[in-house]
């Protein structure tokens, strides 16, 4: 039993592909294109996940597509309509290119793919509840889903077992919790669908002053997390921004531009819709274990990104555990959709036991030894080749003398996060780290905070964590005995240059972190690499940041890596088992073509 997931035209469009209810690949579309957040049609995506699966389309049983473009389109004319005649010029926009492209779906997949086969479609928030429970560890939990909107469904509540997934409950456009985040995110001067995360990590600059205003002007909340918003305030349903003049009017005037200073006003913002958020999670939570009689909890739609809403939301004791799927946004709906095909379409059961099915989310496409010398000997590039134990031990000398690496291995990761085999790796220890790699590596805002990878063994004693966190979903405190005192009068941005922690490079301001723990199973290569650095520092700890610039999709291909290590200051790029030294590449330092900047977003 092959199938075919599917998701686009919305945004990070990705293709997913099972056998025998086992994921045998999966990827994002932005990763081949190179183009952020891609929402095309993913040929590529596709076209991987079958020379993965050493197959063709014609062995395919079914291909799956993770929502139903009728209904949507039926929301968003019904919202243009309901919106005359301020609706009319985003309906003038936006339905020509729906009824050339997005509503047809049926026949653009027969068209693109020229597959003949059975098509299958499940709806949006049944496919992200399907990613959230079936790759699960339980085999029985509640389901939360929240995010923008699917066809009319921004939240859902469910309950999963054995081999089903039901949807009990949901709360419907256009009152989202999603699209109350991404106002706030364009509002403070961010890119809608990119910056929830610069949101988040501006938050504990800030005083959350605004939020009650938020939940006695924007909201009408309940006990069950299901609310109203007060639409006067915002545009986004049938207009072209995302906020009103009346919004603005009561935040103390228009948005912030983007790229000009960020303001208290920015930071007290940030940090109120992120408290407003929190509250809606738990809530939301409490009724989800009440409706479907388990502690246990799976998230999934792009909320479920917010990772210290997880983290507070694990510590409110309200549910025994927590699993996220780690494409949690619109990319994992094709993992979904595939899983509600072959479970409540072909009726298959789950295995048994049922383990983490995600596999560490190395799903990705990988590339040996041999493609990557060739890559570099026809480029005429220096490199060093190295056996394993030295290819370790020279790596985790070099994190410890303060060099930024570059580290390529192994396939890549599903999701928005790297996790060991597409990041650029340094010491969290350095108290110049983190400022370094936002402005030369990363190029973008120095207030953003750098995530640390952990050994599994270890994240007790450096994290208040008691469990694995594989993801990067879970944001903790790192614990007493690693802080240092801070004076308690710093505000905004004057709180990045006091060393608080004894890995400074990883804390962020509020003295948590967003963990990943590493164990041997998923990824014993970088397990290894942090042992040995652990061994040669007494620290556990590697920054982790994904193989990326700001702008710019995490890198696929040795080609993605080379052109960002060689753009950047990173000092070294480890690809396999292959060691490329900065120092040693100075003519091609010197060519032109490595002086191009990158396209900012």
């Amino acid at each position: 039993m092959v199938i075919l997931g599917i998701s686009c035209y919305y945004h990070d469009s990705a293709a997913a592909l099972l056998r025998d209810g086992v994921l045998i690949a999966a990827a994002q579309e932005e990763r081949f294109t190179r183009k952020k957040h891609d929402p095309g049609f993913p040929h590529n995506a596709i076209q991987y996940c079958l020379k993965e699966a050493r197959i063709t389309l014609k062995e395919v049983d079914a291909v799956a597509f993770y929502d139903k473009p009728f209904l949507k389109f039926e929301r968003i004319l019904e919202t243009y309509l309901a919106f005359v005649p301020k609706g009319i010029l985003s309906a003038w926009k936006a339905l020509p290119l729906w009824i050339r492209e997005k509503l047809w779906i049926s026949d653009r997949i027969r068209t693109e793919l020229k597959y003949e086969g059975k098509l299958l479609f499940s709806e949006h928030h049944e496919s992200h509840a399907a990613s959230a429970f079936f790759p699960s560890p339980f085999t029985k939990a509640g389901v939360l889903t929240m995010d923008g909107v699917g066809e009319w469904a921004t939240s859902s509540i469910g309950s999963g077992e054995g081999n089903r997934v039901k949807l009990l409950k949901e709360l419907n456009f256009p009152h989202s919790l999603g699209l109350l985040y991404s106002a706030f995110t364009y509002f403070t001067g961010f890119r809608v669908n990119s910056g929830e995360y610069k949101l988040m990590g501006l938050a504990p600059y800030g005083e959350p002053v605004y939020a009650q205003q938020i939940f006695d002007e924007l909201m009408d909340l309940r006990a069950d997390g299901s609310f109203r918003l007060n639409m006067d305030y915002f545009d986004y349903g049938a207009g072209l921004k995302m906020t009103s003049k009346k919004f603005a009017k009561l935040f103390g005037g228009p948005a912030r531009k983007p790229e000009t200073q960020i303001g208290k006003r920015e930071m007290d913002l940030a940090a109120s819709i992120q408290v407003v958020t929190e509250e809606i999670m738990l809530r939301m939570a409490k009724h989800t274990v009440t409706l479907s009689g388990s502690r246990n909890l799976c998230l999934a739609g792009g909320v479920a990104l917010n990772c210290v809403g997880n983290g507070k939301l694990l510590r409110s004791g309200v549910i025994d555990d927590l699993w996220i799927q780690p494409a949690a946004g619109d990319a994992g709906g094709a993992v979904g959709a595939a899983y509600v095909a072959h479970y409540h379409y072909y009726a298959q059961q789950r295995p048994n036991p049922v383990g983490d099915a995600m596999q560490g989310s190395y799903l990705g496409p990988a590339f040996s030894d041999e493609d990557i010398n060739m890559f570099a000997e026809s480029n005429g590039y220096r490199y060093r080749r190295m056996p394993e134990e030295q290819l370790i031990e020279a790596t985790a000398e070099a994190l410890a003398a303060g060099e930024v690496v570059g580290w390529f291995q192994g396939r890549m990761e599903f999701g928005p996060r790297a996790l060991g085999n597409r990041s650029i790796l340094g010491d969290p220890r350095s108290e110049v780290m983190q400022k370094n790699l936002n402005l030369k590596i990363k190029y973008r805002e120095s207030f953003r905070p750098f995530a640390p990878s952990v050994l599994r063994e270890q994240v007790s004693e450096w994290f208040s964590l008691d469990r694995e966190s594989p993801y990067m979903l879970l944001v903790a405190h790192v614990t007493e005995n690693h802080l240092r005192k801070t004076a308690p009068e710093t505000r905004g941005f004057d709180k990045l240059y006091e060393q608080r922690s004894d890995i400074p490079a990883v804390t962020h301001v509020d003295n948590s972190a967003r963990i990943q723990t590493v164990d041997g199973q998923w990824n014993p290569r970088y397990h290894a690499l942090i042992s040995a650095f652990h061994q040669k520092t007494d620290c556990p700890v590697l920054i982790n940041t994904s193989f990326n610039v700001r702008g710019e999709p995490i890198v696929c291909t040795p080609e993605d890596a080379w052109r960002c290590f060689m753009r950047t200051k990173m000092d070294r790029l480890v690809m396999g088992s292959l060691v490329f030294l900065k120092k040693d590449q100075e003519k091609q330092a010197e060519s032109d073509e490595w002086k191009e900047e990158f396209v900012l977003d």
